[in-house]
């Protein structure tokens, strides 16, 4: 039949696919053609989807159409199946109500998880809707919408298939919102609460079960490692030696020019002591000198060991005190030690001026700074001056043992009694005018200091004629001839004795020999 009144026999000539003719209709019942079904479906998609609910509302216009349209069922033909074409006609399918295929909905299941096992997997683990399903709410959308037909003059009722429904007029969708079909169910995921319904076979390995085990942090001493300190001493030292390397030859220089003779030849190093200033050390001088050696060595120790202590576990409490004010025993050896040394020191200081030996340390004449600059200059070209301590001392040295007497030892006693428990508590407005940071800021740089000149002047005693300055100390034996002495061995031997006094006096240095001796002075306990 012509699609439109006074049109062409439809559909043309030689686009239908060959077949046998189907029904009583004959030739004309096998018009329906799969441009046809696929144009139907179409239309039929059409009327799905504007039956789904959307965010917004559409309103589609009427679309004009031939008067009789032959569809297939929309789920027959989504479904693929080629027997809605191939059935023969019947009264179900003039009323439109043809059975459909159905369709299960089966899920794909795939090869066994075990040898000679089911297909994974098990028939019914997943719940999947059907097409048919799927397409009822839209179906039940569609149906509540009028559905206006139309036709232009009447048609000859023709044999159709089982699945062909008439259809005239354009489907004019109402402006009103669609009704929303109901959600599908939300397909069940498996139950995990289950086993699995098979042996495991894979494992985890060693990996999965241990962890690696973290590298021990390495032993800081102080802000480094060992490793890294020897490092720092390495670079350090090779780089002082080249300091010190180019200083030498930068200063040997500097001396040989014209200016570096006339300057040595002006300032050699030393200047005359006024008249009247004694000769050579008497034997009080010589040990003095080795109870301040002995005092100073303990003070460092007991010292640095007052510094980095964290948790003392002896303390001492003054006798006859209410005993809340009680002092770690280190502290109280440092302490006893600083009082021996200021008495010493004292003594000293005092035969100093009675004897005149002060004149040897105590700078006399301004010549004393251009002299002391011609010494350093000597000294760092490693062409020593020419010295007798037996006499005089060079410019350099008497320079630095005024600054270590008069100087460094009462910035050491001032800060040491400002630190200590002698330092009266009540005084607020003594204690305002003089902090006790500032006491700490300065007392232990003028440690360092007592440890720097200690190494200075070791080194260079040694450097400088080791045997002959060894007896003019601890011997007291000299002359005003430099070589008298360099070979007696007097003044070694008494160092040498004084030295290991001072190492058994370190090692004893422990609360096991302390805590007698403080007993008799106070009270000591425990934490």
């Amino acid at each position: 039949m012509p699609r439109v009144p006074g049109g062409e026999p439809w559909p043309p000539a030689g686009d239908a696919p060959g077949g046998d003719a189907r029904g009583a209709a004959g030739a004309g019942a096998a018009a329906d053609t799969s441009d046809a079904a696929a144009a139907v479906a179409s239309g039929v998609a059409a009327g799905i989807a504007a039956t789904a609910p959307s965010p917004s509302p559409r309103v589609q216009r009427p679309v004009p159409a031939p008067d009789h349209v032959p569809i297939l069922d929309a789920a027959a033909e989504v479904s693929g199946a080629p027997s809605a074409l191939d059935a023969p006609a019947s009264p179900a399918g003039q009323a439109g109500t043809a059975p459909q295929t159905p369709d299960t909905g089966a899920m794909r299941r795939g090869l066994p998880r075990v040898a000679g096992g089911e297909p994974w997997p098990p028939p019914g683990l997943f719940a999947t809707p059907t097409a048919a399903e799927a397409l009822e709410p839209a179906a039940a959308a569609a149906s509540d919408g009028p559905l206006v037909t139309a036709t232009s003059e009447p048609q000859t009722a023709v044999a159709q298939p089982a699945t062909v429904a008439a259809v005239s007029a354009p489907a004019v969708v109402p402006d009103s919102p669609a009704a929303q079909a109901p959600p599908a169910p939300a397909a069940s995921g498996p139950d995990f609460s289950t086993p699995l319904p098979f042996p495991r076979t894979v494992w985890a390995g060693q990996t999965a079960r241990t962890r690696p085990q973290p590298k021990p942090e390495p032993q800081r001493i102080g802000p480094f490692t060992r490793l890294q300190w020897a490092g720092a001493v390495i670079v350090g030292g090779a780089g002082l030696l080249y300091a010190g390397l180019m200083a030498v030859f930068a200063v040997r220089w500097l001396l040989s020019t014209q200016w570096g003779l006339d300057f040595l030849a002006a300032y050699p190093g030393e200047y005359h002591l006024p008249a009247g200033a004694p000769v050579g050390f008497p034997a009080w001088l010589g040990w003095q000198h080795f109870f301040n050696v002995f005092l100073m060595v303990l003070i460092i120790r007991s010292g640095l060991q007052v510094r980095t202590e964290k948790r003392p576990s002896v303390f001492w409490t003054r006798r006859g005190g209410d005993g809340k004010r009680k002092i770690s025993l280190n502290l109280w050896f440092h302490q006893s030690l600083d009082i021996l040394w200021l008495v010493n020191g004292v003594i000293f200081v005092v035969l100093l001026f009675v004897t005149g030996q002060w004149m040897r340390i105590v700078p006399t004449s301004w010549e004393v700074f251009p002299n002391a600059i011609s010494a350093a200059l000597q000294y760092v070209s490693l062409d020593w001056p020419t010295e007798n301590g037996w006499v005089n001392y060079n410019a350099l040295q008497q320079l630095a043992y005024f600054t270590t007497v008069f100087i460094a030892a009462p910035l050491a006693a001032i800060t040491g009694v400002r630190m200590s428990g002698i330092w009266p508590k009540n005084a607020a407005g003594l204690s305002k005018a003089y902090p006790v940071e500032w006491a700490r800021a300065v007392h232990f740089p003028v440690m360092l200091y007592f440890v720097a000149f200690i190494f200075v002047h070791v080194v260079l005693v040694f450097a400088t004629g080791a045997l002959r300055n060894l007896n003019h100390m601890y011997a007291a034996q000299g002359s005003v001839d430099p070589d008298a002495y360099a070979m007696n061995w007097t003044g070694f031997w008494i160092f040498s004795a004084s030295i290991l006094v001072i190492v058994a006096a370190w090692i004893a240095a422990r609360p096991l020999i302390l805590a007698p001796i403080a007993r008799l002075f106070g009270k000591v306990s425990g934490r």
